[in-house]
């Protein structure tokens, strides 16, 4: 395949039977099932996610994402009773907050909406992409207000309600930011990731907040037209020296989720070797693209044409990954955020 089909958008099309969409995660997170592919040998071996362990090696370096999910999904009303749904999408304050706004064209620029007797937020700002800026007013933290008033912001593709909000967070999360979980963690329990460290592979963790555009469909069929979303990440230096030690002694570096590859990808592309970075990034990959630090990724499968889909094609290569992905279909893998994943080393 040349370049320019690399390009389009219906190159990354492929067909998902809608059963096949997981609406609720497993009972057990690392009974997941796994799809492990090897670059080299071009095998494909169908394993759980515990097996994961047999796939690792002494001084391989797991990055993972350690956000966490704000319960950003707030339902206000209006004086007049009409409901009107938040979803936060973007810090600016202690008070100030960007979201989405349904039933938005009800609401004008001073109405003041009300969530509960704890929380209410006036309309400040409307943005050219149509978000809103609201400012809450509240007296006490808001964070805990808002675990309270809050649920969970799933994706569009599940239709079920979640019974545990704690299985939309990965084991790791400690950075409160995100309006999405970096979903390829969801798997590892607290007794996995200490045997990943037993065995010698150092865990370490950077942050990257997940938007809500993640589940911004891509609708150019010229992709490079597509406007990417914006998120914040920060690296630590000690996360970085570790991350240089490793790729100058030729250990692997494995990305647990695309969010940990952007994270990665983003510093890299600044800084050779990697130092502490603190910024935002819209980096978009897709093949033809050339990983500076990335060896290996733990990732879900993801929605025909996505963003994220290109990312994997970049890395595993676009046939191998349209193999892989009519595999897992073959296989009745799950698919998605709470569905299992996959091993391309």
């Amino acid at each position: 395949m040349n370049n320019t089909e690399y390009t389009k958008l219906s190159t990354y099309d492929y067909f998902l039977p809608e059963e096949l969409i997981a609406q609720t995660p497993l009972e057990k997170r690392d009974e997941s099932r796994l799809l492990v592919f090897n670059r080299n040998t071009k095998e494909i071996e169908h394993k759980q996610f515990k097996n994961i362990l047999d796939f690792l090696r002494p001084g391989d370096v797991l990055v993972v994402n350690n956000t966490r999910v704000l319960p950003a999904r707030i339902f206000a009303y209006k004086e007049t009773g009409a409901k009107v749904e938040l979803l936060l999408h973007k810090r600016y304050s202690l008070t100030d907050w960007e979201v989405v706004m349904g039933n938005a064209k009800r609401v004008h620029i001073g109405n003041i909406l009300t969530i509960n007797e704890e929380l209410k937020c006036e309309l400040i700002e409307i943005k050219e992409d149509g978000n809103r800026v609201v400012r809450f007013i509240y007296n006490g933290v808001f964070e805990d207000i808002l675990n309270r008033v809050g649920s969970m912001p799933l994706p569009p593709y599940i239709h079920k309600k979640l019974k545990d909000k704690e299985r939309y967070q990965t084991v790791y999360n400690k950075v409160v930011g995100s309006s999405a979980a970096p979903t390829a963690g969801l798997h590892f329990t607290k007794e996995l990731l200490k045997k990943v460290q037993d065995i010698g592979v150092e865990i370490v963790e950077v942050t990257l907040d997940v938007g809500l555009g993640t589940f911004r469909p891509c609708k150019d069929e010229d992709i490079t037209q597509h406007i990417m979303h914006t998120e914040h990440y920060s690296m630590s230096q000690e996360v970085a020296d570790k991350i240089n030690k490793a790729k100058a002694e030729n250990r692997r570096v494995i990305a647990v989720g695309t969010t940990s590859v952007r994270t990665l990808e983003s510093v890299a592309q600044k800084f050779t070797p990697l130092i502490a970075d603190d910024d935002n990034t819209s980096i978009f990959i897709y093949p033809p693209y050339e990983f500076k630090v990335v060896d290996a990724l733990i990732t879900n499968f993801h929605l025909p044409k996505s963003t994220l889909i290109m990312l994997v094609s970049s890395f595993a290569g676009y046939e191998n990954t349209m193999r892989i992905y009519n595999e897992a279909v073959d296989n009745k893998y799950r698919f998605f955020s709470f569905g299992d994943a996959m091993f391309i080393e």
